[in-house]
């Protein structure tokens, strides 16, 4: 995640510089003295996240990112507590009051990084219906991950998260809704039998009323779902 830090105060940027060299999913791209320098960068780089004062000589950080047409994600980092309201107003992803310990600003950046995971999520295609995908990527543990559709034998929804099992021993997590990843994987080969789980097809060993079996983990067929998941067998 590129990101730039905006600061007046030289210490200010030494901090965060040494906070940022920390997080391995961070990548600084340019240390500005003001906004006026910030925007150059950002004419020149994609920048995802910006870590920008509010008091600055002839800018202030709130002007800074008013100005802007294109907002990347923002966290301000001040020593004044009384722009917060006005800060999050802005929908700034998060507001570190000086001095700033490590685990508020890693608590910060690693919410910025998972609303970018799932903005980039939301933006990869959606699989035409009839054309089946061979391999999706996603995100876990700050890697992109390469599955193979043929090796996921069930995938399982936990509020934010979904967890998908494959014929590897150890489940991968990832930032996701069951509905998204439903939406990417095609029709095929999977369907959704209740409203955590979606299944493979070609794994099921046996189906007992209402529930399927899958590597001796029982899956249930929830009410809403049943009608479709029995066509799709018998046909």
């Amino acid at each position: 995640m590129k990101c730039i830090i905006i600061d007046d105060e030289p210490l200010a940027i030494e901090l965060l510089e040494d906070f940022i060299s920390k997080i391995s999913f961070l990548d600084l791209v340019a240390s500005c003295s003001s906004g006026f320098d910030a925007t150059t960068v950002l004419q020149n780089h994609k920048i995802d996240l910006i870590f920008t004062d509010i008091e600055m000589p002839d800018f202030s950080g709130i002007d800074f990112i008013k100005s802007l047409d294109y907002k990347p994600m923002f966290i301000f980092t001040t020593a004044y507590s009384h722009y917060a309201v006005e800060g999050f107003n802005l929908n700034a992803i998060d507001y570190l009051v000086k001095p700033i310990p490590f685990h508020r600003f890693l608590k910060a950046t690693t919410r910025a990084q998972n609303l970018l995971s799932l903005k980039q999520e939301e933006q990869l295609p959606v699989v035409k219906e009839g054309v089946t995908p061979q391999f999706i990527f996603v995100k876990s543990d700050y890697e992109n991950l390469k599955i193979n559709l043929s090796d996921i034998k069930y995938i399982e929804g936990l509020k934010d998260y979904i967890k998908i099992y494959t014929d590897k021993d150890k489940p991968i997590l990832t930032l996701s809704s069951l509905k998204s990843f439903e939406e990417k994987l095609g029709k095929s080969n999977f369907i959704r039998v209740h409203k955590s789980y979606i299944i493979s097809l070609k794994y099921i060993h046996s189906v007992q009323r209402n529930r399927i079996i899958i590597d001796k983990k029982w899956i249930p067929i929830g009410l809403n779902y049943k009608d479709e998941f029995i066509k799709k067998i018998e046909s």
